[in-house]
C-alpha cells in the first residue's frame, strides 16, 4: 500500500521535528527538510528508528532553484505530495532603531515568501491528485499580540495568515485545503534563547499568565497540523488555529 507523503520544512529541530514524527508515526513518508543539515539527518533517523519511512533533503527555502528541485525529486520518486508543512522560520530581536532593510528582508524572505516558494512548487502535483493539505505556521504574534523589538517577525506573521486566506479560497475548487497555526509559547530552541526571545526563565514566567498553567510543547502544535492534514479536518479551510493555552482569550 503507498504511504502518503508529506513535505515538512524546517523539521530539524523544535515544532518542525514534532510534526515529522507526528505525521510518520500516523503512517505518513515523511520528507523531513532543514538548511540545518545535522539535526535534520537526525529527525529521519529518529523517525527510521520508530519503525516510521522518512528522509531527509536539505533545503534552504529562500533558494526557489532548490525548492523546485526537492519538490519535483520527491514527486519523480513517490508521486504529488498528501501534505505539505510549511513551518521553516526564524525571529531574531531588532529593535526598530537597528532595522536594517536586509534584515527585515531576511525575515520575510524565510517566514513569508519561504513558504509561497514551497507552496507554489507542490501546487501543480497536488492539482493534478485532486487533493491536498498545506499547513502554514504563523504566530499569536502574527494574529493578536504584539511583540517589541520583533517587528518585522510580526509582520511576516500577519502575512501568513493573509497568505493562507488568499491560496484556500483560489485552490478550494481544486481540492487543496489550506490552513495556518498561530502557536503561542512554546518550548522550542528560538523561545529558550535569551538573545531572540524570553530565554528559559522568562518562558517559564509565562506560564504564570497562561490560563492553562504552563507553556506549550512542540507535539502540542504538532498534533494540530497532523489534524488540519487529516480527513477530520475534511470542511476546514482558510482557518488559522490558534494554539497558546488560553493565553489571548486570558488576556485580551
Amino acid at each position: 500500500m503507498t504511504r502518503k507523503v508529506a513535505l515538512i520544512t524546517g523539521a530539524g529541530i523544535g515544532i518542525g521535528r514534532a510534526t515529522a514524527l507526528a505525521f510518520a508515526a500516523a503512517g505518513h513518508h515523511v520528507v523531513v527538510t532543514d538548511i540545518l543539515e545535522a539535526e535534520g539527518r537526525a529527525t529521519a533517523k529518529a523517525i527510521g528508528d520508530a519503525g516510521g519511512s522518512g528522509e531527509f533533503l536539505a533545503l534552504d527555502v529562500t533558494d526557489t532553484d532548490r525548492v523546485n528541485a526537492v519538490v519535483a525529486d520527491v514527486e519523480a520518486r513517490h508521486g504529488a505530495l498528501e501534505a505539505l508543512v510549511a513551518n521553516a522560520g526564524i525571529a531574531h530581536r531588532v529593535p526598530l532603531s537597528q532595522m536594517t532593510d536586509a534584515k527585515w528582508d531576511q525575515t520575510f524572505d524565510i517566514d513569508l515568501k519561504g513558504i509561497f516558494r514551497v507552496v507554489r512548487a507542490a501546487l501543480p502535483g497536488m492539482r493534478t491528485r485532486g487533493q491536498g493539505s498545506i499547513v502554514a505556521l504563523s504566530s499569536i504574534m502574527g494574529v493578536a499580540y504584539g511583540w517589541d523589538e520583533h517587528v518585522h517577525y510580526s509582520a511576516a506573521k500577519s502575512g501568513v495568515v493573509g497568505l493562507v486566506r488568499g491560496l484556500a479560497v483560489e485552490l478550494a475548487r481544486s481540492g487543496i485545503r489550506v490552513n495556518g497555526i498561530a502557536p503561542g509559547y512554546i518550548r522550542t530552541a528560538q523561545a529558550l534563547s535569551r538573545e531572540h526571545s524570553l530565554g528559559p526563565d522568562g518562558l517559564e514566567r509565562a506560564a504564570s499568565f497562561i490560563p492553562m498553567g504552563r507553556v506549550g510543547e512542540p507535539d502540542d502544535i504538532a498534533d494540530v497540523a497532523l489534524f488540519l492534514a487529516s480527513p477530520a479536518a475534511r470542511y476546514i479551510t482558510g482557518q488559522t488555529i490558534v494554539v497558546d493555552g488560553g493565553l489571548l482569550v486570558g488576556r485580551y
